[in-house]
């Protein structure tokens, strides 16, 4: 691995590529939405997403993501991913990110290069999913990524370990630190990763965003730039509240606020991804779409439990990051 990395610095040293106009990195909360599908399809409902992307941004946001892992992005062709992000990123008042993740260099290159077309803020892309690769496959991977779209639009690594192949550490210090990427949206479970990324910042500037809730308060009262959470497609207030109290000093109100985080995430935790975030979407009226999986008998049943105590939690919720919000009015 080193003297893969010693290669890759080679090629990152002489790439000539000039930073001067590189876009300001990403800080504060951007939600990763989910992508509402007709019903009976595997085509998004481009209609129902924009109205409840009006609905997510008026958390008072500070950007977006669409078709990340919450945004179910594997179930969509490539195609599909570019009609729709265009329609998205036409309607959007914040920074719009496209996640353009694919299981090939050439479809993540075409959806990055559809992305820029239609005006994205940023790009994430995290490796190849499905198959596990190498490291130097990984590094190969990415110096291409960067090589063909590296200068046309901010650059993010998305590392995802839960659900393809991590990046290595030394790599993404690497690209970080040349400049060819402007940040990392980090989804590790591990503390010491978003650690080790806080004390890369001290000497590269990059944006740190977390993206995995559970180490976010810590993350971001330790030096992280921002999230992006999918927490944040159901619950943008609450996340909204947290990145502010925080930004704001308040360790009391923002370790208030979190308490709240880690009694969602029990749930989140305990069914299929997206399912309980998607649930909570739709309690508050908004129209996300059915789930991709049925559920079983059992499961079923511990759904209807949380639905229950959804009921009761989420006005809570609501009303407590209402009156921060009418505070700061």
């Amino acid at each position: 691995m080193r003297r893969l990395i010693l290669r890759l610095g080679v090629w990152l040293c002489g790439s000539g590529m000039s930073t001067s106009n590189q876009p300001q990195p990403a800080k504060g909360v951007y939600a990763a939405l989910l992508t509402p599908r007709r019903p009976q399809a595997i085509e998004a409902d481009a209609a129902q997403l924009l109205e409840y992307l009006d609905q997510v941004t008026a958390a008072g946001i500070d950007g977006l993501v669409l078709f990340g892992s919450t945004g179910e992005f594997i179930h969509f062709d490539v195609s599909e991913r570019m009609r729709v992000l265009a329609l998205a990123i036409r309607r959007s008042r914040v920074p719009v990110f496209v996640n353009v993740s694919h299981s090939t260099l050439a479809g993540a290159i075409a959806l990055g290069a559809s992305a820029i077309e239609a005006g994205a803020a940023g790009l994430l892309v995290m490796p190849p999913y499905f198959y596990r690769y190498s490291d130097e496959q990984v590094a190969a991977f990415y110096q291409a990524f960067a090589g063909e779209l590296g200068g046309k639009a901010a650059l993010y690594l998305y590392n995802l370990p839960m659900f393809t192949t991590a990046i290595p550490p030394e790599l993404a210090d690497e690209l970080l630190q040349a400049g060819r990427y402007a940040g990392i949206k980090d989804s590790t479970t591990e503390w010491q990763n978003i650690e080790r990324l806080v004390a890369l910042r001290r000497r590269a500037d990059f944006s740190l965003l977390v993206g995995n809730e559970v180490l976010y308060l810590k993350g971001r009262s330790g030096g992280a730039d921002g999230i992006v959470s999918g927490v944040a497609a159901a619950l943008p207030e609450l996340i909204v509240a947290m990145d502010r109290a925080i930004a704001a000093s308040r360790p009391d109100r923002a370790q208030r606020l979190n308490t709240f985080l880690e009694e969602f995430l029990v749930y989140v935790n305990r069914f299929p991804p997206t399912a309980a975030i998607k649930q909570t979407a739709a309690a508050r009226g908004w129209k996300v779409g059915d789930f991709a999986v049925p559920f079983g008998d059992r499961m079923r049943q511990e759904f209807t439990a949380f639905e229950r105590w959804l009921d009761q939690w989420l006005p809570i919720v609501l009303a407590e990051c209402t009156d921060e919000r009418v505070m700061r009015l």
